[in-house]
């Protein structure tokens, strides 16, 4: 495979395995497999549809066409503060949402993780560009682990393969790649215990 083609493999990888796209697939299977009605169903999914998915990609194709974003991969650190910010408050009334609706505590414990691992990725970011990317599969990776065992570990590839193409478009160096998946499975994994424990 020359380099041509495999720029384009990760340009691939990395505009369509984003963090959103990670939410979906997770809190779709959560929906099925955690809860056992209907209604409690369909709000896992939608609540992870609008606030984890469509409220963060059009917030930043907004951000992007007006300027306020260099480029597609948001390489410029400084210029990722206001999304981060923004995302915290679409997480925060989704998070607000599954309790009203009374989802599953794993579910409820990491969504939350949302939130908090995106404050931690705010005050990172000032000194460090860590790879949001990197986190945004790691999370769910961890998710998956917490909630079904080691069949979670069959994300572990896709992980990978999201670090992998950072790294190829030169979006982050491999500290950045690898500081982002042990942060983020270190921080889920962590958070999404206490609070199940806590809460059950």
């Amino acid at each position: 495979m020359n380099s041509k083609t495999t720029n384009k493999l990760a340009r691939f990888v990395s505009t369509v395995l984003v963090p959103p796209s990670f939410t979906i697939i997770i809190f779709t299977i959560f929906a099925f497999q955690l809860e056992s009605e209907l209604s409690k169903q369909a709000a896992a999914i939608l609540i992870s549809l609008v606030f984890g998915f469509i409220a963060p990609i059009t917030l930043f194709l907004i951000l992007k066409k007006k300027g306020k974003l260099a480029d597609q991969d948001a390489s410029i650190k400084e210029e990722r503060t206001f999304p981060f910010i923004m995302a915290i408050g679409f997480y925060s009334i989704g998070l607000i949402l599954m309790i009203k609706f009374n989802l599953h505590i794993i579910s409820i414990a990491f969504w939350f993780c949302y939130i908090s691992n995106t404050l931690i990725t705010i005050f990172i970011n000032k000194f460090w560009k860590i790879s949001a990317h990197a986190m945004g599969a790691a999370g769910p990776f961890t998710a998956l682990i917490t909630a079904f065992g080691l069949i979670g570990f069959l994300m572990l590839p896709i992980v990978i393969l999201v670090g992998w193409s950072r790294i190829e478009l030169k979006c982050h160096t491999p500290s950045q790649v690898i500081a982002g998946i042990l942060l983020a499975f270190l921080s889920t994994y962590l958070q999404m215990s206490l609070i199940v424990k806590y809460f059950t």
